[in-house]
């Protein structure tokens, strides 16, 4: 076989193994966000031995604020701090709830939590709109909006409070459990609440 005959046979095999290596990320990328996208649907419940408890770490938010918690050593009622003005209950349908309902049809997402609370927000970058009220109200309703990013859902959201929330949804345990990463920010807080709940299928 001639020397240039060689190098095109060589070549040809190098950008098969190219192309097909491309195939394998581009298959692999488009897999797993087609995996967060469709796989998080479904009913879920709360795994308390997982999770983090939610008092202990608004305690510690408050206390990294410089404030004093309000619970003391030995009381460990559930919810503790639970409840509060309404413009806080979007922060506690997040933190304490223990199921949750997820529906998605491109690019709307309802979540549900207990007591058929709904929030529904989109994943197509729309903006919320305003009026001249929002800006010196503060607004009347919560907003939220969602974006997928590889494996993972975040969404942010603004309470009718004025503070902020970040949540990030991604899947392990094959697809069974949803862990959800939480960074809430409510206005009267000087510090954010950081916390981690795990929520496993029931449906």
């Amino acid at each position: 076989m001639c020397t240039m005959c060689r190098l095109v046979k060589v070549y040809s095999a190098y950008a098969v193994a190219a192309w097909l290596l491309l195939e394998g990320f581009s298959t692999a990328g488009f897999t797993q966000e087609s995996s967060i996208r469709v796989n998080f649907v479904g009913h879920w419940l709360i795994n308390d031995d997982l999770s983090d408890d939610t008092d202990d770490q608004v305690e510690e938010a408050i206390e990294a604020a410089g404030g004093e918690g309000g619970r003391g050593f030995f009381n460990r009622q559930e919810d503790f701090y639970r409840g509060g003005p309404p413009e806080h209950e979007l922060y506690d349908r997040l933190s304490y709830d223990d199921v949750l309902t997820i529906e998605y049809s491109d690019p709307e997402i309802r979540f549900t939590y207990e007591d058929n609370y709904l929030r529904v927000f989109h994943t197509d970058g729309r903006r919320r709109r305003s009026t001249a009220n929002d800006f010196y109200e503060g607004g009347g309703t919560d907003w939220s909006e969602g974006s997928f990013e590889e494996d993972t859902l975040v969404v942010e959201s603004r309470p009718r409070d004025g503070g902020y929330t970040i949540e990030t949804y991604s899947l392990v345990e094959g697809g069974d459990r949803l862990r959800i990463e939480m960074i809430i920010q409510p206005l009267s807080f000087g510090e954010p609440i950081e916390l981690v709940r795990y929520f496993d299928r029931t449906q």
